[in-house]
Order: structure tokens, then C-alpha cells, then sequence
């Protein structure tokens, strides 16, 4: 009898675009999941595997949280859909509150307030924000960066950097986007500066747009004084600031946000995947005084919205997660096992490549490269897939796919830290 993995990916090689899961002919890839809870999950075969990547990031508060399923329950039985922008409802008032208190409330001790789009994907926030700069400013120049990820759309290709998935759609992109150079040192900083100083002299500049951290891009992590400079720039051509913290927020860096390890407050912040633990939803958070300048007040007829916006699900599943966050400290353990984490990976060896670690709190990534300096990408594939036959699951992250990612739950412990670095030492050696 066909097992279920080989049924459920023949059913998805006969009628999935072929361009969405990848098979290797041997069997070695992809696995079928079929349920997972806390830190671990199961295939389709009932192997048990330790999650390394909390599924790109969303189950900061671990798979299948009681709280968070509870909610999402107990919010499916008594209303499973509402109308977006028309007749509302109280979870998306409650979240909408709790957004704004979670972040410009907080870092401005209550002198400012925040104002939310609610969407469904992470790049729909950012599209979001997008909209907003371009109403805001009157300008359609937006300053992205090399290496950067802001989803698929054709709003945020235009400031995703990766050929991969901007060659074969350039022609129908609008060219707003203009790239600066991500920084890794200190030293990369005044050319930097030199450079967006340029871009803003030649183009109608409105927006700077950034992660904090580029997770995608290779876990890169810039320098301390990165984001400041954005911000002074940014004020100094009444432009303004998006962080898109879709991968960082909710506590990964060991932070709420990443951008509070410089004190730094954005104007538009993009917040997705951990933000529910599971469920579509994603939010644009903006400067009060910003969105009822930037958007009109509504005649009936809102010129962003969308079906789902805003699900009640979603909201309700936000509520418990935040909550969960909370209760459970996750932020103080993200920054506490990070550390940990990034003095093992440092720790580690290999007689094939040269390795170079780097993380802040439950984000960080190994890099491999040849002795000639370049990238080790099938070489850190074929780390990936030996540890997942050893049940650990890794993800590839950079241009090459040379960097291999860490982003558990944050609720892993430094016991299972371990036990995934050990094994991946003996990998790598």
C-alpha cells in the first residue's frame, strides 16, 4: 500500500502549480506534515521532529497553543466571518486597541497613539504602508535594500531585491523602488549614508523601507547605529520611516520589536506571522496623527480593504497569542536562549567549509562557505536534509542558501537547543 506522504505529494504533483512544492525524486524531501503542538511535529508517518524554523516564524508561543486554539474556537462557534469594512466587530476593535498600545503607546510613555490596517499576508501590510507613504508624502519613491524580502506582490516586488523572484515579472513592475546597500559594520555606515543621500537627491523619495533584520536575506544584522541613521535621514527630507518587523516582531530578537535594540520609533510598522500563531492576519500599524492625515475618513467606501479584513478568528487568535507572550515571558527567554544559542553555533567546526554564526536572541543562522570564499548553498542543503532524517527541521536563508536559519518557538528549551546544535556539529564535521 502507498504510504501517505508518496499519496499526498503525487496528489500534489497531478493538480498543484508545479512551481510550489518541490519533491526530490529519492524521497529525501519534502516530509507531509501532519499535526504539530508545542515545539514538535508529527509527519504523515508518525515520525516526531523538533521544529527549528516555528514554521517561517509564526509560532513564537509554540504549535497549537491551548490559549490560542481556545480562542480561535471559541471565536469560530459564535461568529466565523464578518464584513471587513462595513459592519464590524468587537475582536478587531479589541485587537486594533492592543496594537496601538503594544507600540507607539508604549515607546512614546502615551504621547502618541497608532492606527491599524488589518490584512491577511504579511506582504499586504506592507503594500499597506506603501499606500500610506505614497498619500502621506505626495512622493512615489520608496528606498529599499539589497538582500531585502517584503513578499511577492506586485506593490512589494518592486522593493523585494532577489532576481529570483522579480525577473520574470519586471516589465509589469511599477519601478519605485530604489536600492541602498545593507550595511554590516560600522564602517559600511557613512557610505551608506553617502548613498541614500544620493537616492533622495535624484528620485521623488517618500519612504525608506527596511527590516530591522534581514531573516531571508541570510539573518543579516546590521549595525547598532543603522536604524538611527534611517530616522535622521528620513526626518531631515520629511520622509518617512517603514519597519517591516513581519519575521522579527513579537519577541524573536529577544525584543517586542527589533527596532527597540536602538530605540528607534518608525513611522509605519508591518507585523504578520507570529502575530496570530497560525491564522492569516497581518497589520499596519501607523503614527495616529499619520493615518488620519494620510487617509481620508470614510464615505462608505474605504479605497483599501479587502473581504477578510480584519477576520474575527484571526483577532481573536491575536488577543491570546499577545496574551501568551506575556504570560509565558517569551521575549526574556528569546533573549536569554539567543545568547545561548550563538555561543553554540560559534562553537562549531567543519573541515569542508568555513563557518561564520550570527543571531540575535531566537534568530540566527550559520553561514557556510568554500575555502575560496564562496557560498556553500548545496553544501548547507545537504546539512538540512541530513538532519532532518535526524529529525530536526532547518531552513536554507540567503541568496544562496548558504546560511542555515535558526527561528524556533520561543518556547523551546536550551536542552533542545543543544541537542539540535550537538547534532549539527557532528553534521558539519
Amino acid at each position: 500500500m502507498m504510504k501517505k506522504t508518496q499519496r499526498v505529494l503525487r496528489q500534489l504533483r497531478d493538480h498543484e502549480s508545479r512551481n510550489v512544492t518541490f519533491s526530490e525524486a529519492d524521497g529525501s524531501w519534502p516530509i507531509v506534515w501532519e499535526r504539530a503542538r508545542g515545539v514538535h511535529i508529527w509527519d504523515a508517518e508518525g515520525k516526531k521532529y523538533l521544529d527549528l524554523t516555528a514554521a517561517f516564524g509564526v509560532a513564537n508561543a509554540g504549535h497549537a497553543n491551548p490559549a490560542v486554539v481556545r480562542a480561535g474556537q471559541r471565536q469560530m462557534a459564535t461568529l466565523l466571518h464578518a464584513m471587513g469594512d462595513v459592519h464590524p466587530h468587537a475582536q478587531k476593535a479589541l485587537l486594533a486597541r492592543e496594537l496601538s498600545r503594544l507600540t507607539f503607546e508604549r515607546w512614546s510613555g502615551g504621547k502618541s497613539a497608532g492606527k491599524i490596517i488589518f490584512n491577511n499576508s504579511g506582504f499586504e501590510s506592507v503594500e499597506a504602508a506603501l499606500k500610506t507613504a505614497r498619500l502621506a508624502t505626495g512622493r512615489s519613491g520608496v528606498i529599499g535594500f539589497k538582500g531585502a524580502y517584503h513578499g511577492l506582490g506586485y506593490g512589494t516586488l518592486n522593493l523585494t531585491h532577489r532576481e529570483h523572484f522579480r525577473s520574470a515579472f519586471r516589465d509589469q513592475l511599477g519601478g519605485f523602488g530604489h536600492f541602498a546597500t545593507f550595511p554590516a559594520h560600522d564602517a559600511d555606515l557613512p557610505k551608506l549614508e553617502l548613498e541614500l543621500r544620493s537616492l533622495f537627491k535624484k528620485h521623488p523619495v517618500g519612504a525608506i523601507l527596511a527590516e530591522p533584520v534581514q531573516a531571508r536575506g541570510g539573518i543579516n544584522i546590521p549595525p547598532a547605529d543603522f536604524l538611527p541613521l534611517l530616522r535622521r535621514l528620513c526626518d531631515e527630507h520629511d520622509a518617512l520611516l517603514i519597519l517591516d518587523e513581519i519575521y522579527t516582531g513579537f519577541g524573536r530578537t529577544g525584543a517586542w520589536f527589533a527596532c527597540e535594540h536602538s530605540c528607534v520609533m518608525p513611522d509605519l510598522i508591518c507585523l504578520g506571522k507570529a502575530l496570530t500563531g497560525g491564522f492569516p492576519l497581518s497589520a499596519c500599524v501607523g503614527r495616529s496623527d499619520l493615518m488620519d492625515a494620510a487617509w481620508p475618513a470614510s464615505t462608505g467606501e474605504a479605497i483599501h480593504t479587502s473581504t477578510f479584513l480584519g477576520h474575527p478568528v484571526g483577532c481573536a487568535m491575536a488577543l491570546s497569542q499577545i496574551a501568551e507572550i506575556r504570560k509565558l515571558k517569551l521575549v526574556e527567554a528569546s533573549a536569554r536562549l539567543g545568547k545561548k544559542l550563538l555561543a553554540q553555533l560559534g562553537q562549531l567546526e567543519s573541515k569542508n567549509w568555513t563557518l561564520k554564526a550570527r543571531g540575535i536572541g531566537l534568530m540566527a543562522g550559520i553561514e557556510l562557505r568554500h575555502r575560496d570564499g564562496s557560498s556553500a548553498g548545496a553544501g548547507a542543503m545537504a546539512i538540512i536534509k541530513a538532519m532532518l532524517h535526524r529529525g530536526f527541521i532547518l531552513l536554507p536563508e540567503g541568496a544562496h542558501g548558504n546560511v542555515i536559519g535558526f527561528t524556533p518557538p520561543l518556547i523551546i528549551t536550551e536542552a533542545q537547543l543543544r541537542a539540535a546544535t550537538y547534532t549539527l556539529g557532528e553534521r558539519l564535521a
